[in-house]
């Protein structure tokens, strides 16, 4: 199971309307996981 902005946050990143740097705030903002981060982009956070 997913955080709830998952989706959104990845659909952002991959149309490259977010950089790295938003998705590592979206981390710290409690928006989606460490975990998904690395999900996301393929890289550690």
């Amino acid at each position: 199971m997913h955080s709830e902005k998952f989706e959104k946050v990845k659909r952002f990143y991959m149309l490259k309307v977010w950089n790295e740097i938003r998705v590592r705030n979206a981390v710290k903002m409690s928006w989606i996981t460490e975990e998904e981060f690395t999900e996301i982009t393929g890289k550690e956070f």
